[in-house]
């Protein structure tokens, strides 16, 4: 993984800064949590902290939902990807 990569995953924005750099409510993105379309890590205490990474996830999910998707919709979405990174992460490693 690349240190470009490494950075993005890095679990260090607060809930609030999320919120601003996404414009969904406290409330939205707890609800996406429990619904499993993100998973932030847990820092000191039990404080959400996420990553450029769930960042973008979320728009994604704002998109989908402004698109019309429903969170079922989205979860199979992610599930779909899910599988396709997994199987192309197979075939690649067959082929090293």
């Amino acid at each position: 993984m690349s240190e470009r990569e490494l950075r993005r995953n890095l679990a260090i924005l607060p809930i609030g800064t999320v919120r601003e750099l996404t414009l969904l409510t406290d409330r939205q993105i707890r609800y996406y949590e429990q619904n499993q379309l993100i998973t932030p890590n847990r820092g000191k205490g039990g404080q959400r902290r996420f990553s450029l990474n769930d960042v973008d996830r979320l728009l994604e999910i704002k998109d989908f939902l402004d698109a019309g998707d429903s969170i079922k919709d989205i979860q199979e979405i992610f599930a779909k990807k899910r599988r396709k990174a997994r199987s192309e992460e197979r075939r690649v490693g067959k082929e090293c």
